[in-house]
C-alpha cells in the first residue's frame, strides 16, 4: 500500500485556516480526502453531518473525516488506516492545528509512530499568516514565528483588507524568516489545491523545483542576515540555510552528527529535510527530522534535474533553526564527516 499523504494546515487564531479549507474540500482535486481538526469552534459543517462514529469523531458526506483530536492523533489515524483496510478510499489526509499550536509535537507524531509510516508520508506544513494583523502577532505571539519558520508553503489571507505597503513588509519579513517556502496568497480562502500539495521531501516527481527553492534559501537566509534586524521581534533568534555537498556524503559521520544534533540541541532544530547522495548509494536518500526526532531515510525513485536536464546529485541539507547558528552547525558536521572519511580511509588500507 502506497502511503497517504498528509498536509498539516497551521496558522494563528484568525489567520483564516477553516475558510480555506472548507473552500479547498469542494474542489475536485480533494476528493476522498480525511480531514482532521483539533478544535471546532466556528467550522460550521454541522449541516453535513450524516454518521457520528464515536464522541470524537464524525465522518462527513463530503468525505472527510473531522475529528476533536484531544492530543489523541494515533488513535484517529488509526482509525483512518482500519477504513482504508477495509476498502475505503482515501486519497489525502488534511490536518487543521488550533491557532495556538505548536506544529512540532503532531510533525514527530507522524514521524515516530511505526504504523503511522506505514500508511501515512507527511506531504508537507502549509502556514496561513493573516495580512492584517500579521505582523502584530509575529511580534507577540512565540508560536506564530515558529509555524511560519517550519512551513513548507507560506500562505498570506486578507490581503485585500490590508494596506499594500504592510502587506509589502509582511511579504519581506516571511521571506527573511522562511526564505525556501513558496509565498502565495488565497484571497477570502480561495487557491487552487494544487499550489499547496505536493510539497513534502518524499517524492521524486517534480523535484526540481522544490530543489531550487532550497538552494535560493542559502542565498536568501544570507541576503536577509546582511540587514538590521529589530531586536523586538523574535524573527533574529530563527535561522534558515541550505549546505550543499559536491561528493558523495558518508553515512555514518552524518547520521551519527544528526543523532548528536538531536540529543545536544534537539529543541532548537525547528526542521531539517535534504536530498542526500551518499556513499554506495546511486538512488538519492531523503531525509526529515523535526526537533528530537528524525524520520527513517527514504529512498527516491530518481535524481532531480537541474535546469540543463542533466541529473543534479548534489546532496543539500535544509535547516530551520532556532538559538543556534549555522557556524556551529558547519562546524560539527564537517568534523563527523571528516572523521568518517578518515575511518574508511584507514579501513580501506588495512584491507589492501
Amino acid at each position: 500500500m502506497t502511503p497517504v499523504p498528509v498536509t498539516l494546515l497551521t496558522g494563528f487564531l484568525g489567520a483564516g485556516k477553516t475558510t480555506l479549507l472548507n473552500r479547498l474540500l469542494r474542489h475536485p482535486d480533494m476528493a476522498d480526502t480525511a480531514v482532521l481538526v483539533n478544535e471546532f469552534g466556528e467550522i460550521g459543517l454541522d449541516h453535513l453531518l450524516v454518521e457520528a462514529l464515536d464522541e470524537d469523531t464524525v465522518l462527513l458526506n463530503a468525505g472527510c473525516l473531522c475529528c476533536t483530536v484531544r492530543g489523541d492523533l494515533v488513535r484517529a489515524l488509526r482509525g483512518l488506516a482500519a477504513r482504508m483496510e477495509a476498502g475505503r478510499p482515501l486519497r489525502r489526509v488534511a490536518i487543521e492545528t488550533t491557532g495556538l499550536a505548536d506544529p512540532a509535537p503532531i510533525l514527530q507524531t507522524l514521524m515516530a509512530e511505526p504504523l503511522l509510516l506505514r500508511h501515512f508520508r507527511l506531504d508537507g506544513v502549509v502556514t496561513l499568516v493573516d495580512a492584517v494583523a500579521g505582523m502584530a502577532t509575529l511580534d507577540a505571539q512565540p508560536e506564530a514565528v515558529k509555524q511560519a519558520a517550519v512551513a513548507d508553503r507560506l500562505v498570506l489571507t486578507k490581503t485585500d483588507r490590508a494596506a499594500p505597503d504592510r502587506v509589502a513588509a509582511l511579504r519581506a519579513r516571511l521571506a527573511a524568516l522562511n526564505p525556501g517556502a513558496p509565498l502565495l496568497e488565497a484571497v477570502r480562502g480561495e487557491i487552487a489545491p494544487a499550489a499547496l500539495l505536493g510539497c513534502g521531501p518524499f517524492d521524486a516527481a517534480g523535484k526540481a523545483p522544490e530543489v531550487a527553492r532550497w538552494l535560493a534559501a542559502e542565498a536568501g537566509a544570507a541576503h536577509a542576515h546582511g540587514h538590521h534586524h529589530d531586536p523586538n521581534r523574535h524573527d533574529a533568534r530563527i535561522r534558515a540555510f541550505c549546505l550543499t555537498f559536491e561528493e558523495p556524503l558518508p553515512w555514518d559521520g552524518l547520521a551519527t552528527w544528526l543523532e548528536v544534533l538531536a540529543m545536544t540541541r534537539g529543541e532548537s532544530v525547528l526542521r531539517v529535510k535534504g536530498i542526500l547522495h551518499l556513499q554506495g548509494e546511486e538512488r538519492p536518500v531523503a531525509i526529515h527530522g523535526v526537533q528530537h526526532l528524525f524520520h527513517p531515510p527514504v529512498r527516491l525513485a530518481a535524481w532531480p534535474r537541474g535546469e540543463d536536464g542533466r541529473e543534479d546529485r548534489r546532496s543539500r541539507l535544509v535547516f530551520i533553526l532556532r538559538d543556534l547558528d549555522r557556524a556551529a552547525v558547519e562546524k560539527g558536521l564537517d568534523a563527523f564527516l571528516a572523521s568518517a572519511r578518515e575511518q574508511a580511509g584507514i579501513a580501506a588500507a588495512g584491507r589492501g
